[in-house]
């Protein structure tokens, strides 16, 4: 009960994070938007090597999505993928990125449709964008010789939103 009344502060919130610059991870003009949802989740992060460096590097979301009621109506995993409870999913490709206002969130992001499954809501959808988010960055430290391989799951939400191809 509580979560869901922290999902609905989360989603009436977004209407006053609106006003952040948005531009960068636009969807094409014409497009129309689908569905908005909330994602309450983690970003996995992986302690590898890069050469002589340690580096977390990023793995994958794992994340539960929530409509404006906060009633949970799908997952997102690895691929990136969407999956909806009608049977729709979608899996995404970046095409575009922007730093998030919020310091310590993960970048706002523009992905293309890459693949679709089911004939549900998603099955329109071409866009997907990410916005308003919080948390969910790598860590800055702990990765080293001792915890090569070891994973971290960093906590995030964000506001995913499915958009139409472009009409016209």
């Amino acid at each position: 009960m509580a979560f869901a009344m922290g999902v609905g502060i989360l989603i009436g919130m977004s209407g006053f994070l609106v006003n952040a610059d948005q531009t960068g991870v636009a969807p094409p003009q014409g497009s129309a938007p689908l569905l908005e949802v909330v994602a309450d989740g983690v970003q996995i992060y992986t302690c590898e090597t890069k050469g002589s460096l340690f580096q977390w590097s990023f793995k994958a979301p794992e994340a539960n999505l929530f409509d404006k009621q906060g009633r949970q109506i799908g997952t997102h995993f690895a691929g990136p993928t969407w999956r909806i409870a009608d049977g729709s999913a979608i899996v995404g490709e970046v095409v575009a990125k922007a730093d998030a206002p919020e310091r310590g969130a993960i970048e706002w992001l523009l992905l293309r449709a890459k693949a679709h499954e089911g004939q549900g809501v998603l099955g329109e959808a071409a866009f997907i964008r990410r916005t308003d988010t919080k948390g969910g960055i790598a860590p800055t430290a702990g990765c080293d010789a001792n915890h090569v391989a070891e994973q971290v799951r960093m906590r995030y939400s964000a506001v995913y939103q499915f958009f139409s191809a472009p009409k016209g």
